[in-house]
């Protein structure tokens, strides 16, 4: 699975560099338009706030037992990456189930809390994507944190970030790093010198991010590449 970010950005019929190389490697890439996602009308757009993540991880997953179904995908052989709020419903996937060989996040936010008051963009969150302040909805904020699901993981799980990112910045990721190694489950943590929120911007920064994603799950993959 490859989630994009936003959550209200979108895939189309668009190339992408990523995506053709994980199917270059040989894996299917499943690319979802979850609800919340851009292109299918206002309504649909704004079914995450205050609720996110929320039924946009069931989207998810519903495709992806589609694909099982259909003969697309094998359910031993799952991998599940996404940057930014791709990086969250990874988080939020691998919180949520042990079904994924290895997952790759980057860039997350694992923390509203935190995330309010230290990224760039902390004004945009009270009372839009949240109720109230974190201060005043301390328990609503945390609900949707992807850090309050980590005592449930147990997928190997690459944590990667760009060290210049103010979106969501590299504290966030080091919060899931952080308590993977605590809890000594399998984890690295990967920093991108010099890049911003927008990792793959630089094409040295998208050939690193690929090949670390690539390499950590072909470490996982039971079957050889072809």
């Amino acid at each position: 699975i490859e989630n994009h970010g936003g959550p209200i950005l979108n895939y189309g019929d668009r190339f992408s560099v990523e995506m053709q190389l994980y199917a270059a490697a040989g894996y299917i890439v499943f690319y979802p338009n979850a609800r919340g996602s851009t292109s299918y009308g206002e309504e649909f757009g704004n079914l995450l706030y205050n609720n996110y993540p929320g039924d946009d991880y069931h989207d998810v997953m519903d495709g992806v037992d589609h694909c099982i179904a259909k003969g697309i995908a094998h359910e031993d052989q799952l991998f599940v990456t996404g940057g930014s709020a791709g990086g969250i419903m990874t988080a939020w996937i691998i919180g949520k189930n042990n079904r994924f060989e290895a997952a790759v996040v980057a860039k997350p936010v694992m923390n509203w809390i935190s995330k309010t008051l230290v990224a760039d963009n902390y004004f945009g969150y009270a009372n839009s994507r949240y109720p109230g302040q974190p201060w005043e909805n301390f328990e609503g904020y945390w609900k949707f944190s992807p850090l309050s699901l980590v005592g449930n993981i147990e997928t190997p799980t690459m944590v990667m970030v760009g060290m210049n990112d103010l979106r969501t910045p590299p504290s966030e990721a080091k919060q899931l790093y952080h308590a993977l190694k605590l809890r000594k489950k399998e984890t690295v943590f990967v920093e991108i010198p010099g890049a911003s929120h927008g990792i793959a911007n630089k094409p040295s920064n998208l050939i690193t991010k690929i090949a670390h994603t690539l390499a950590w799950f072909d470490k996982y993959r039971k079957i050889e590449n072809k």
